[in-house]
């Protein structure tokens, strides 16, 4: 049966989040259980993806980052496939109308990892619409539950909010993506003299992403509402942890919330929520 198959697909989404970050599945926890199996085969697809580029060293990435294209633009016109992790991202997609050119946008930022090692302004904005900004926006698809008048309003809030996730991932890997893969996301920065003033001027742009980010978090439905408030919160932390550090010392090691930290946040999240004191 097809769905006993749907079913196994969904799960294996579920298990690649949560092997591969704690953090967001932790997240989609707090969603409502009708979100839940659509974020997860979202993040799956997203999660396969950026391993072709980052991890599969001893094979042809190019070729398998353009099969893995392929798969998926034939796994949503045919409503199935055989790779679990599309059929459930396919699924998704098609009940949520998802735009291919959200689709095309992140798999076209996956492509400039291939051989793109440093970014001018542009590429950088570009690399940021596609690996961040489409894919909160997919997100906001399920959100919104095909209202497109209020996918409509919130969707700058959600690419902002996108936006300061994603720049803050490059502060936190700043060590991981220079020294082990070569790539400098910010443009125009010597990253071995990094320094404070330059640091700065980073921060303040993620700052001005995280106010527009939580101007949309408020606007969502209260089903969404709890979880994005939760991702959001964790990202604040992991930002404020690298604010009181040296641009030496992000150089020099990947930062951490603590597991034990993070319950704390969830928790204080939760009653913020419930107080309506976002």
């Amino acid at each position: 049966m097809k769905e006993l198959f749907d079913e196994v697909s969904i799960k294996t989404s579920k298990i690649v989040t949560k092997k591969y970050s704690t953090s967001f599945s932790l997240g989609i926890r707090f969603l409502n259980k009708n979100f839940r199996n659509s974020i997860y085969s979202i993040y799956g697809f997203v999660r396969f993806a950026d391993e072709i580029v980052d991890s599969f060293h001893k094979y042809d990435k190019s070729i398998l980052l353009s099969e893995f294209t392929r798969d998926t633009h034939l796994s949503i016109e045919r409503k199935i496939s055989l790779n679990p992790i599309l059929n459930s991202f396919q699924a998704v997609v098609n009940k949520y109308n998802i735009e291919k050119d959200l689709i095309d946008s992140f798999l076209s930022s996956m492509e400039m990892d291939l051989n793109k090692k440093e970014h001018t302004e542009e590429s950088y904005k570009k690399y940021i619409l596609g690996s961040a900004e489409a894919v909160g926006l997919m997100c906001l698809r399920v959100f919104t539950e095909n209202n497109n008048g209020l996918y409509n309003e919130l969707k700058p809030f959600a690419m902002s909010l996108g936006s300061a996730f994603q720049k803050i991932n490059f502060l936190r890997d700043l060590n991981a993506d220079y020294i082990g893969m070569g790539r400098i996301y910010f443009p125009n920065i010597n990253i071995e003299e990094l320094n404070q003033e330059t640091k700065l001027d980073i921060e303040n742009d993620i700052e001005l992403d995280f106010e527009e980010g939580l101007i949309g978090i408020r606007k969502l439905p209260k089903k969404s509402r709890f979880g994005v408030y939760v991702a959001y919160i964790y990202y604040r932390s992991l930002f404020n942890k690298i604010k009181k550090l040296q641009p030496q010392s992000i150089l020099e090691e990947r930062i951490r919330i603590p597991n034990a930290q993070k319950m704390v946040l969830f928790a204080g999240s939760y009653l913020r929520n419930s107080l309506n004191l976002l």
